[in-house]
C-alpha cells in the first residue's frame, strides 16, 4: 500500500458554514494523532497555511502528529502571499516543485 499525502487548502473541512468547517478541522487533526494509521506528509497550501502559523488552534495536534512522523509541510507561496513567512510555528516551508514530488510518489487525499 502507498502512503498517503494530505493535501489542506483551507483552515475549514468541508464547504459551507465557516464555524462548522474550523470545528471539523479540529476535530479531524485531533483524531488523526489518535489513529493508528497516519500519512506521511500533510501538506498546507492557500489559506491552509494558517494553521502551520502562530495563533493557530490546533498546533498542539499538528506538533503530535509530527512528533509521530507526519512531514508537515507549508507551500512557501502561500506564506508569502498572506505574509506568514516569519510566523510559520511548525513545519516547514517548502516548493511547489516538492510538494509534487511528495504528492506523485504518494495518493493523495484532499480536504
Amino acid at each position: 500500500m502507498k502512503s498517503k499525502v494530505f493535501l489542506i487548502q483551507s483552515e475549514e473541512l468541508g464547504r459551507g458554514d465557516s464555524r462548522l468547517g474550523s470545528i471539523l478541522m479540529v476535530n479531524f487533526l485531533r483524531l488523526l494523532g489518535e489513529s493508528e494509521g497516519k500519512p506521511s506528509s500533510l501538506v498546507f497550501s492557500n489559506t491552509g497555511v494558517r494553521l502551520v502559523c502562530e495563533s493557530s488552534q490546533v498546533l498542539d495536534h499538528l506538533k503530535r502528529l509530527e512528533k509521530q512522523g507526519v512531514e508537515i509541510l507549508a507551500c512557501t507561496t502561500c506564506l508569502e502571499y498572506f505574509d506568514l513567512m516569519d510566523k510559520l510555528v511548525i513545519g516547514k516551508a517548502t516548493t511547489m516543485v516538492q510538494c509534487i514530488q511528495s504528492m506523485l510518489s504518494c495518493d493523495v487525499v484532499s480536504l
